[in-house]
C-alpha cells in the first residue's frame, strides 16, 4: 500500500486527473458531462487504523509502505500525525501517545490502534492487543476514557470489552435535513464525511418525482442512502448481508423518524432470486414484495461489483441508481445494463483524494 502525499497546493490538479481518468473509460456509453465533486483537500477521513510499532521505551503510530517491485519487502513509516485523517482524530493522536508511553498496563503488548470520530467531535478508540485484558486494564483505560474524552473498546484473541458503547452517531446537514446515523465500530461507513454528504444530495436529486413509486435497494450497510431517499419514495425495501449493518439501519431509521423503509437481512444475490420468484420462504414472504411498486432500484456493492444474475436483473427496473467505488467493475456492469438501459447522469465523487481510487454514482434509465 502506499500512503497517500497529501499537497494542498495540488489538489485540483490531482482530482482533474481523474476526471480526465473517468471521462475516457466511460466515453464508449456515451454518458453526459462528468459532475465532479470535490473533497477537502485534507483531514477528510473521519475513520483510521494505525499499527503500534514498539521500538525500547518508545511507540508510536506507524503505516507501511510496500515496495512496487518486491511486495513482500515493506518499510515502516512513522506517523506522528496523518493530514489524510480528520482533525479529530490529528489531535487525539500525539494525546493517546503520550498516554500510552508512561503507562505500562495500556501499552503491554498493544499493536494496532482504530480510530471512528464524527464530524462533531464523537471519538470511538479502539486499542487491539497481543494478549488477553483484564480488570486492570479495564481500570485504566476507562481513566483514558475520562482524560481525553473518548470513547475506549478494548480488543484481544476472542475478548471485546466495550467500555461505553460500541458506536458513534454522525450528524449530516444534507439538503436542509440533519440526518443522523449510528456507525458502529468495525463495521463498514463512508470514510469521507464531506463527499458522503455529497453523495446523499445527488441521490435525492437524480431520485425526485417518485413519490408514487418505490425504491428496491441492495447492500444498504447501515442505510446511508435508504434513510436520505425514503422521503422521495413511496416505499423502500431494502437488503443488507451484514447483521451488524441490518441491526444499525433499522435503529438509525427509527433515529430519523423513517416509517416507510424496511431493511431486512438477505444476500443481493438471494434477494435478486426472491424477485424473480425463483426463492421462496418465511424470510422472502415477510418482504411482502406484492404489495410494492417498485421504479427504483439502487446499488451501492462491493468493490467486486454485482454478478451477471444480478445486472439482468436489475434491467427489470425503470431507473437504475448505480454507487460505485471501482470503476473498473461498474464499467464491466454497464457493459450488461447499458444493453436496455442508457446513462443519464454519471459522477464522480473524489472520496479518496491523493489514491487512484474513484467513488462514481451512475443513473440509468430504461431505452425508449
Amino acid at each position: 500500500m502506499a500512503i497517500p502525499v497529501v499537497d494542498p497546493d495540488r489538489y485540483d490538479e490531482q482530482l482533474a486527473a481523474k476526471r480526465d481518468r473517468l471521462t475516457a473509460q466511460f466515453a464508449r456509453f456515451n454518458p453526459p458531462s462528468l459532475e465532479v465533486y470535490p473533497s477537502p483537500s485534507s483531514h477528510y477521513r473521519q475513520r483510521c487504523e494505525f499499527r503500534v510499532w514498539h521500538e525500547g521505551d518508545d511507540l508510536y503510530y506507524a503505516m507501511f509502505e510496500v515496495d512496487p517491485d518486491d511486495p513482500k519487502h515493506k518499510t515502516v513509516v512513522r506517523l506522528d500525525d496523518y493530514p489524510v485523517a480528520g482533525r479529530r482524530i490529528n489531535e487525539l493522536m500525539p494525546a493517546l501517545r503520550e498516554r500510552l508511553l508512561d503507562n505500562p498496563t495500556l501499552r503491554h503488548r498493544l499493536f494496532q490502534v482504530e480510530f471512528l470520530t464524527t464530524l462533531t467531535g464523537e471519538a470511538l478508540v479502539t486499542l487491539i492487543y497481543h494478549r488477553q485484558l483484564d480488570e486492570a486494564w479495564e481500570a485504566e483505560a476507562r481513566a483514558l476514557e475520562q482524560a481525553l474524552g473518548i470513547m475506549i473498546i478494548g480488543r484481544a484473541r476472542k475478548q471485546r470489552l466495550v467500555l461505553t458503547r460500541d458506536h458513534v452517531w454522525e450528524r449530516l446537514a444534507v439538503d436542509g435535513r440533519e440526518l443522523v446515523y449510528q456507525q458502529v465500530e468495525n463495521s463498514f461507513t463512508q470514510p469521507n464525511a464531506e463527499i458522503c454528504r455529497s453523495m446523499l444530495s445527488w441521490a435525492r436529486d437524480v431520485t425526485a418525482g417518485s413519490a408514487e413509486r418505490d425504491l428496491v435497494e441492495l447492500y444498504c450497510g447501515n442505510g446511508n442512502f435508504t434513510i436520505a431517499l425514503a422521503e422521495n419514495f413511496r416505499c423502500v425495501l431494502a437488503t443488507e448481508i451484514s447483521r451488524t449493518s441490518v441491526a444499525s439501519a433499522r435503529e438509525n431509521l427509527a433515529a430519523n423518524g423513517v416509517d416507510n423503509a424496511v431493511v431486512g437481512r438477505m444476500s443481493a444475490e438471494e434477494f435478486s432470486q426472491a424477485l424473480r420468484g425463483e426463492k421462496g420462504g418465511r424470510r422472502v414472504a415477510e418482504f411482502g414484495l406484492d404489495d410494492y411498486d417498485f421504479s427504483t432500484v439502487l446499488v451501492d456493492p462491493p468493490r467486486a461489483g454485482l454478478d451477471e444474475d444480478s445486472c439482468r436483473q436489475l434491467s427489470d427496473y425503470e431507473r437504475i441508481v448505480y454507487i460505485s467505488c471501482n470503476p473498473d467493475t461498474l464499467a464491466d456492469n454497464l457493459e450488461t445494463l447499458t444493453r436496455t438501459h442508457e446513462v443519464v447522469r454519471f459522477a464522480l465523487f473524489d472520496q479518496f483524494p491523493w489514491t487512484h481510487h474513484c467513488e462514481c454514482g451512475v443513473l440509468l434509465e430504461r431505452r425508449r
